[in-house]
């Protein structure tokens, strides 16, 4: 019973933690945000910070994994409300690049993120979105809905220029008209692979 309020007790520390670095990152940016503002704001010292993250870059990528979750869960909904796979699929990844616009998403994630913890195709979370975008792509293959390629490496590449649109995103003076570009040239990349593309 000790042991299962003092895991309690450190579970709520760790998220009073990343609820305030969240927030500290999303308004003044990495660099910016100080270390000592952000734990005053979570009533906690920065011992507690070195003790459950290590240092800051530690905490970004406690913020970065809760961040990623909640994108996961709402590209899900994403892919079920679609009519078959391939649309589901296809609305998946126009759904993250659009995510670039949004202004948490956007510095923390794509700009922040990128530039103190490195390329984001290398981080954890990139390998299962990859795993389940190869299955998606071996399942779509097999139906008879794509061109019989290799699984894979589809998934590699498309997920790759889902990823570098919404760093050019982030990035850019006009994300939206970037976004415009960006969607219309996926989407004939994608196509691309269909064994019967839709003439349009």
């Amino acid at each position: 019973m000790v042991a299962t309020r003092r895991d309690q007790k450190a579970e709520e520390t760790r998220a009073r933690l990343i609820k305030a670095a969240r927030k500290a990152f999303a308004e003044k940016g990495y660099a910016a945000a100080s270390m000592d503002e952000l734990t005053a704001e979570a009533g906690l010292t920065r011992g507690a910070l070195y003790h459950n993250f290590g240092d800051k870059k530690g905490l970004l990528q406690a913020v970065i994994n809760q961040m990623d979750a909640e994108m996961l869960e709402r590209l899900r909904v994403v892919q079920e409300q679609a009519e078959d796979l391939w649309s589901g699929f296809v609305a998946e990844n126009i759904a993250y690049i659009k995510m670039a616009l949004e202004p948490e998403i956007q510095r923390v994630m794509l700009l922040d993120g990128a530039a103190v913890l490195g390329d984001p195709s290398t981080w954890p979370n990139q390998n299962a979105c990859l795993r389940r975008a190869a299955i998606t792509i071996q399942t779509l293959i097999d139906n008879g809905t794509l061109k019989n390629v290799d699984a894979e490496a589809a998934a590699r590449l498309l997920n790759g220029a889902a990823l570098n649109a919404a760093l050019w995103i982030a990035a850019a003076e006009n994300p939206l008209g970037v976004l415009a570009r960006t969607i219309d040239v996926f989407l004939n990349l994608a196509d691309g692979l269909l064994k019967n593309p839709v003439i349009k």
